[in-house]
């Protein structure tokens, strides 16, 4: 679509602004259901009636060095520059956002699985102290009961076997 030497970031900003232009003029026609306009459309020329706002973009982004070295094509050559510089440096500084956030994520991550070990450890202790306490109620539920039926058995066996 366009020549190798020009720059494909300038080609892809201008796809994006005519994509944006093209998306406002159908929100306006249609309204928020432009999609389904857009989808049941039998006639393939039925949106030519964008072609000149398309037209205006595409005098904006020629290139210099293609016959338009006047002094408002250089205007419009810096000022797609500069926005595409300052597309540049909203993207890079999401990107520094996001290395941040998946940095704290980390670290989050790390201080749920010390928890994690930590009631773990708590399980296990919690686990024991059951264990003990269950010995400690059947001693004292059947300990007496032991303790008679021995009593009475060495009455039994010293009276009558000794």
């Amino acid at each position: 679509m366009t020549e190798t030497t020009y720059p494909k970031r300038s080609a892809f900003l201008y796809l994006e602004e005519i994509a944006d232009l093209i998306l406002e003029e159908l929100v306006k026609e249609f309204g928020h259901d432009w999609r389904s306009e857009v989808d049941t459309t039998a006639r393939p020329f039925r949106f030519i009636h964008y072609d000149p706002i398309i037209q205006r973009k595409q005098r904006e982004y020629k290139d210099v060095r293609g016959g338009a070295a006047n002094g408002s094509a250089n205007n419009n050559n810096n000022n797609n520059n500069n926005q595409l510089n300052n597309d540049l440096s909203d993207i890079q500084n999401i990107m520094r956002k996001n290395i941040d956030e998946i940095l704290n994520r980390g670290e989050r991550l790390d201080h749920v699985s010390n928890i994690s070990n930590e009631l773990q450890q708590k399980s296990k202790d919690f686990k024991w102290g059951a264990k003990k306490l269950t010995w400690q109620a059947r001693l004292q539920q059947y300990g007496p009961v032991v303790a008679g039926t021995s009593f009475v058995g060495l009455v039994i066996y010293l009276k009558f076997f000794l």
